[in-house]
């Protein structure tokens, strides 16, 4: 491992020590503190949109000197809707329920101690996310409500939007009576920040990044801290041979089209061969804004599809692109699927419902759909209020962490004075 700079060291370490000594507050905290911080915060938002718009206008303007594609730019970007999305995010979390304190199980033993399995807050998580200023808003919001405290390291192209952010929830946490500390952002631009965080073992007990496959795969190997990995997005629309055409067509919009540069946009489609020669010149019509890359069966079907290379089935492209793949039946269809898939959101459209229960046994990814777009994937969209990512490993939490995934748990027992024999 490199050495790390004395004073960035020591930096995050501060950082650390107070989100620890915040989070040991929070334990006291009443749902009702947690909830008015929250709808602080939101009111704060609101009163701060023109100078978060302005201060989310810088970073645009850089991130575009820089020669950052659209649809980062749109990740990047605020406006006033967006600014109020994240409010409403805000208030519709402190309207979910406290998932602290919940008795998860309970069970009496023959020699009379009575043992409750009990959520208690994780404590103190450190979130690293690339571009998009709402990522900070949501898991400072989540991390709250469950009762854990929050360091931020934000992409330095969202540095300004995040600054107004982070400031309107510590005024939030102040007017409830709870520890401003609770939400932190790393002040610093260095790269060795993030690798001080990652290895800041003492007072970091998880860290969750959000962004491209460098980013995750940077945490994932060189954390000492425990990690919670979001991998990229590269999700599948699989058309079976029974599916309505008319609904395959316009859930392929959405889930292709509505965002691009979301981890759950499809990039990917999978065509059994009896439909494909109806869907696919429907497709290229409806969606002419979009680039389509197909093996030599697609291209054969409609020339307007340009030749796909290997790497286009496992790319994210976050872009107005697809590739297309031809299949001969659902084995062919979910083997692809399975081969190509990052385990993210795929999704199957068919009337045959025993072909949908095949695909969504088999498929192995965190969220598996039937007749339906992908860019459902979403915490808000599950119920969550919000997200802190899509988790795509399979130990701890899985799909949308939302509040009930930012807990662990322990046990409580109670005795009247057993001792073992």
């Amino acid at each position: 491992m490199s050495t790390l700079d004395t004073k960035i060291e020591a930096y995050v370490n501060d950082l650390g020590a107070r989100a620890k000594a915040a989070a040991q507050g929070l334990l006291t905290a009443t749902t009702d503190q947690k909830n008015e911080a929250l709808r602080q915060a939101a009111a704060n938002l609101r009163a701060a949109t023109p100078e978060l718009i302005e201060a989310n206008e810088k970073d645009v303007a850089f991130a575009r000197e820089a020669g950052k594609p659209e649809s980062f730019i749109d990740r990047l970007a605020l406006d006033e809707g967006r600014i109020e999305g994240m409010a409403k995010a805000l208030e519709d979390i402190a309207e979910l329920p406290d998932p602290v304190g919940r008795k998860l199980a309970e069970f009496n033993r023959p020699n009379g101690l009575r043992i409750e399995r009990v959520a208690v807050p994780i404590g103190v998580i450190g979130m690293i996310y690339e571009s998009r200023p709402n990522v900070g808003s949501d898991a400072s919001a989540l991390c709250l409500k469950s009762g854990n405290a929050i360091i931020l390291r934000g992409g330095s192209d969202s540095q300004n939007s995040t600054k107004i952010i982070v400031g309107c929830l510590a005024k939030g946490l102040a007017a409830a009576g709870l520890p401003e500390d609770a939400v932190q952002t790393v002040g610093i631009s260095d790269r060795q920040a993030v690798t001080a965080l990652l290895r800041c073992v003492k007072y970091v007990d998880l860290v969750i990044p959000r962004g491209g496959r460098g980013l995750v795969e940077l945490v994932r190997d060189q954390a000492a801290v425990p990690t919670l990995l979001h991998l990229d997005g590269n999700c599948h629309v699989y058309v079976h041979s029974s599916a309505d055409l008319d609904k395959a067509a316009a859930v392929i919009r959405n889930a292709k089209l509505r965002r691009l540069g979301v981890c759950g946009a499809t990039e990917s489609l999978v065509i059994d061969k009896s439909v494909a020669g109806d869907l696919l010149p429907r497709l290229l019509d409806d969606m002419s804004e979009c680039e389509f890359r197909g093996d030599a069966t697609a291209v054969a079907i409609d020339g307007r599809i340009k030749p796909a290379t290997d790497d286009d089935f496992y790319t994210e492209y976050l872009d107005a692109i697809a590739s297309v793949k031809i299949v001969d039946g659902i084995d062919e269809g979910i083997a692809h699927v399975k081969e190509h898939s990052s385990g993210h959101t795929d999704s199957i459209i068919t009337e045959d419902q025993a072909a949908a229960d095949r695909f969504q046994k088999e498929v192995d990814s965190a969220i598996v759909m039937h007749n339906a777009s992908t860019q459902f994937a979403d915490g808000g969209e599950f119920g969550m209020g919000a997200e802190i990512g899509i988790a795509t490993g399979k130990m701890h939490a899985r799909g949308p962490v939302g509040l009930e995934q930012l807990t662990s748990f322990k046990y409580l027992v109670h005795g009247t004075g057993q001792t073992r024999p």
